[in-house]
């Protein structure tokens, strides 16, 4: 009996070994298909292929467009009532009366709001890969404030022409009125809603991973794949730029709500994936979003925006002028137009017209504005018709599967 027991337990161990055998060599296959198939999407890209890449952009985007009017159509109540609000504004907009003074107010303040939103959003959007619109815009826009305030020696900017154009009050202020905190309230606002729209670029993420993890389906994101075989390798993790990854996944899901406004107060490039973390681990959405907003628009922004002030400050910037200068040999021709810069940028603040030419310092930052604004949209392109790609690859791939 014994001797019949050990004989039966021999083809259960040889049968469990196989099975290992096979569930590995499947899972290998897997694996390179889903790389091949990566590099075959990459591979799809303006510079290479452009035809191809515009074709597949234009089909993407008639099928997001698709999706969208459905989701619109499924919410049209939520639709309707902002219809009905929009034609009450637009009612109240055209028709002459005592209110005109308060709408127009309104009008200002939400484009203004609106605009800081959009930046804030684009910026994030695309986990990391978006629009840097802080360095682009809301940087400049406070610097040139905190040059302005120093100069006119007040914050009181005569509106308009503020924002779109910075001028010194007539009488300007005493030297030595000017505070940082000063400063801080008068670019506020604009700081906060950019901040704001940061924290909503990271939502798509969120709602993405926990939309997956509920329905258990196997999402169109790159990004989630990655993340779930950073979680499947987490033990044998070595490099330091993984084990950063887990470190933040660990705090985040383990201390909740503190963690996420941990991760978002500081400028932090490793929070792209908290998004996808809170979804996957279907953190509450207020859990989430409540401690990303905090972080964000209120603790971040504050400490970006004192980093701005504080180096575009008066005495900060002469000193950085006077050592670019003591730079030996190209030191004084790297001086000449930083100081014209300024100067320039001093005369329009007192209404005085700038007999200088264009500076090549500020036709250098057009050029490289409108040079990332391009990498931006080309990056859009790419990146919808590699998605397209994706679809017509898991159709491939089902059809091959019911053969």
């Amino acid at each position: 009996m014994a001797a019949n027991g050990a004989s039966c337990e021999q083809p259960q161990k040889r049968s469990g070994a196989k099975d290992k055998q096979n569930g590995k060599s499947t899972d290998s296959s897997i694996r390179e298909r889903r790389q091949k198939d990566k590099e075959e999407r990459l591979s799809l890209v303006l510079w290479k292929r452009p035809v191809t890449t515009l074709h597949y952009f234009l089909l993407e985007t008639f099928i997001k467009l698709k999706e969208w009017t459905l989701k619109l159509w499924q919410r049209r109540g939520a639709v309707f009532l902002v219809l009905v609000l929009c034609s009450l504004f637009s009612f109240a907009y055209s028709t002459e009366g005592a209110h005109q003074q308060y709408v127009r107010y309104l009008e200002k303040k939400f484009l203004w709001c609106a605009y800081w939103v959009g930046l804030g959003i684009l910026s994030s959007v695309g986990l990391g890969t978006g629009l840097h619109t802080f360095l682009l815009y809301l940087g400049p826009h406070i610097a040139s404030v905190t040059l302005a305030a120093y100069e006119c020696g007040s914050t009181d900017f005569p509106e308009p022409p503020y924002p779109d154009q910075i001028v010194c009050p007539q009488g300007g202020g005493a030297d030595g009125s000017i505070s940082l905190f000063s400063i801080m309230s008068k670019v506020r606002l604009e700081a906060c809603m950019w901040g704001a729209g940061t924290a909503i670029g990271e939502l798509p993420p969120y709602f993405m991973a926990r939309a997956a993890r509920q329905s258990g389906a196997d999402p169109d994101d790159e990004d989630y794949e990655e993340f779930e075989e950073m979680l499947e390798q987490a033990e044998g993790a070595q490099d330091f730029v993984t084990r950063a990854k887990l470190g933040v996944q660990h705090m985040v899901q383990k201390v909740g709500f503190f963690g996420i406004l941990a991760c978002a107060s500081i400028p932090n490039p490793l929070f792209d994936l908290a998004g996808i973390t809170c979804g996957h681990f279907l953190v509450p959405f207020w859990t989430f979003f409540g401690a990303t907003l905090i972080g964000k628009a209120i603790i971040k922004m504050h400490i970006q925006k004192l980093f701005v002030i504080i180096t575009f400050s008066k005495h900060i910037v002469e000193q950085m002028v006077s050592l670019i200068g003591s730079v030996p040999r190209i030191g004084p021709s790297l001086q000449k137009p930083f100081s014209q810069y300024l100067e320039a940028q001093r005369n329009k603040l007192h209404h005085a017209e700038s007999k200088l030419d264009e500076n090549w310092l500020s036709w250098v930052f057009e050029k490289v504005v409108l040079v990332m604004v391009c990498y931006f949209v080309i990056s859009i392109v790419n990146s919808m018709a590699q998605s397209y790609a994706k679809r017509l690859q898991q159709q491939r791939h089902s059809e091959e599967k019911t053969k």
